[in-house]
């Protein structure tokens, strides 16, 4: 009797594991609204075109694509219009047919070329540089001054820059300038000095380039040892504050040729060029009120010294 009623539970058992194992089996299909093909970003506003498919070979891989088989019992989701472009005027379930598929496998959406970075506006980079530079103390402060008329004088290239102040009482220069260039003799260290000064050495230049004349071929640039420094007179202790303690002054070491070689203060004021140099010693005074050379004291052995420092007697120059 208990084998019986043991194979008769059996029996009743497996129909009902089987209808079990079936009941499980669920089958997911796409709702009306799921893409029929990879949708690609649209192209970047400028970029190249992509044709659409229009007749022929592109028209028939555009109706291939596009014929998708629906489904009676798909239903539409609640995101499903966010995937799929809406029609006009349509609501979650109104939406378009698939995106048409061109002959090369993408989208009318796909970029048909790689696309480049456009050309940097004009004038991009010398706005960046005088932002950076306004940030900068003592630095340029008004860009474009640069155009050869410098401090009112052309032919004098150079930049308005900030007020400079000095870390002893009476030092600084208000009106500040960054000279680079006199008529085309190129400064080989730009000199902050103040107007007055860089007027002088404009005419200073004028009257060497007609001293030096072809010699080397010419004028090419200025040898600069110094010119804005707070210091005293020759950094002696307890001496007066030097004229470059307010942008008065500079020292010029030699004058650059144009084949290369240098008409040298040290080494050209008792050799075969001392005539020149003497020449020029002789053009800055009055030009400049104070003009100071190897003569002068031991301070002054390789370079010429120039100032804009007034005195009733007039220039003083040795």
């Amino acid at each position: 009797m208990r084998v019986r009623a043991g194979l008769l539970a059996i029996a009743l058992a497996v129909p009902a594991l089987a209808a079990a194992q079936q009941a499980e089996v669920r089958v997911i299909t796409a709702t009306e609204l799921a893409p029929g093909a990879s949708l690609r970003p649209p192209a970047r506003p400028g970029g190249t075109p992509v044709p659409s498919a229009g007749s022929g070979a592109d028209a028939g891989v555009a109706a291939a694509a596009t014929a998708q088989p629906q489904s009676p019992n798909r239903r539409p989701g609640i995101l499903g219009g966010l995937f799929r472009p809406r029609q006009n005027g349509g609501g979650l379930g109104a939406v378009n047919a698939a995106p048409t598929v061109v002959a090369g496998g993408g989208t009318a959406l796909a970029v048909a070329s790689s696309l480049r970075p456009t050309l940097r506006p004009d004038g991009l980079e010398s706005r960046v540089r005088a932002a950076a530079t306004r940030n900068t103390p003592s630095t340029v402060t008004r860009p474009g001054q640069s155009s050869g008329q410098l401090c009112g004088v052309v032919g004098l290239q150079g930049d308005v820059i900030e007020p400079v102040t000095g870390r002893i009482s009476g030092c600084g220069i208000q009106n500040a300038v960054r000279l680079r260039v006199v008529h085309g003799v190129q400064l080989t260290t730009p000199a902050t000095i103040n107007c007055v000064t860089a007027q002088s050495i404009s005419q200073w230049v004028l009257d060497a380039d007609d001293i030096i004349g072809n010699t080397g071929g010419g004028m090419a640039n200025l040898r600069v040892l110094a010119s804005y420094a707070c210091r005293t007179r020759n950094s002696q202790r307890g001496a007066r504050l030097s004229e470059h303690s307010t942008g008065n002054a500079i020292d010029i070491g030699g004058i650059g040729l144009q084949n290369g070689s240098e008409l040298s203060v040290l080494s050209d004021w008792r050799s075969g060029n001392s005539g020149i140099m003497r020449s020029l010693h002789e053009a800055a005074c009055g030009t400049f009120g104070t003009v100071l050379g190897p003569e002068s004291d031991r301070f002054h052995q390789d370079h010429f010294h120039f100032d804009v420092a007034s005195y009733r007697s007039g220039a003083y120059c040795r």
